[in-house]
């Protein structure tokens, strides 16, 4: 037996019907003539097999087998509803899942803020968070493992594309009895033979670099590099090394008590960047929370003493 085939506006002809039992009314709810409502009732009729009203010169019921096939038709209408509804709410951006994946500190501290407030106007998309390592970020991207990344600027292929967001100055962080807590403005210079612990490879990428033409014994080299900046935050508060990091990551350092100092002559600069997929589309959620995070935090005024914003 070959499956019924019907269609929603036959079963929407159906329960107008059933509904009002009779056929002109049904076709004024429909704005169809009564004709074109009886064309559809047989239609219907003829793809289900069986009769769906008893008619007679003046009044319209539902046959047994009718009534049995109502609750159906109210079920089916009301998954196409649904489907319609979420249908226009992913065209319009306003419901969805978006894959993230950003470094520890941004991860910690700026996405949470830009989640919630992207949530008071879309409740409806959904946004997964994925700590990662800056080294994996372009990568995730690359393999389809998340739709957008934030994080630190990296290489990237002509699959990726990159978005300049904000720079944020590289920093000293020390304990507030270190005498350069006394300070406002603390040179390179100055740090030469400081301990100095820093986290995973930044120094070497943002920091060592801007000195490869100094002689060796000018060089500022870290005592102790380790994989994250929380464990070179905790020893700095703990007064066994200072450390560098970028101005942002001041809602870690500072509930631990660590004072900032800009280091210059000159001053190094750290760009965030955000990164997608140039191959592949992202979902209209995806493409929203993008434009999102652009407006968040693209061009803010990070010199360091400024707070991420938090939507208050």
């Amino acid at each position: 037996m070959s499956a019924a085939r019907f269609t929603p506006r036959q079963l929407a002809a159906f329960l107008s019907v059933a509904d009002v039992r009779n056929f002109g009314k049904a076709g004024e709810r429909l704005n169809l003539s009564p004709s074109a409502v009886s064309l559809l009732i047989a239609e219907l009729e003829g793809a289900v097999g069986f009769r769906l009203f008893d008619r007679t010169t003046r009044s319209v019921a539902l046959s047994p087998a009718g009534r049995e096939f109502l609750a159906y038709a109210k079920s089916v209408l009301k998954n196409i509803d649904l489907a319609q509804a979420a249908a226009e709410d992913i065209r319009d951006r306003a419901a969805g899942i978006v894959r993230i994946a950003a470094s520890l500190v941004i991860a910690t501290t700026m996405l949470p803020a830009a989640i919630k407030a992207y949530g008071r106007t879309h409740p409806k998309v959904i946004v997964r968070i994925r700590d990662a390592a800056v080294d994996n970020l372009v990568d995730m991207v690359v393999n389809a493992d998340v739709d957008l990344a934030i994080g630190p600027d990296q290489g990237v292929g002509d699959d990726v594309t990159r978005i300049g967001l904000f720079k944020s100055p590289w920093v000293l962080w020390c304990a507030p009895e270190h005498p350069f807590a006394a300070r406002r403005r603390i040179t390179w210079a100055d740090l030469r033979k400081q301990p100095l612990v820093a986290a995973g490879r930044d120094y070497e990428r943002n920091v060592s670099l801007m000195q490869a033409g100094a002689a060796e014994d000018e060089r500022i080299a870290p005592m102790d590099v380790v994989d994250n900046i929380t464990t070179a935050l905790g020893m700095a508060a703990a007064g066994l090394a200072l450390t560098l990091a970028p101005g942002y990551v001041g809602l870690l350092a500072r509930p631990l008590g660590l004072v900032m100092r800009r280091i210059v002559d000159p001053e190094v600069m750290r760009q965030v960047c955000l990164y997608h997929s140039s191959n592949r589309a992202v979902s209209p959620a995806a493409e929203g929370f993008h434009q999102h995070l652009i407006e968040w935090l693209g061009g803010r005024d990070d010199t360091g003493v400024h707070e991420c914003r938090m939507g208050v």
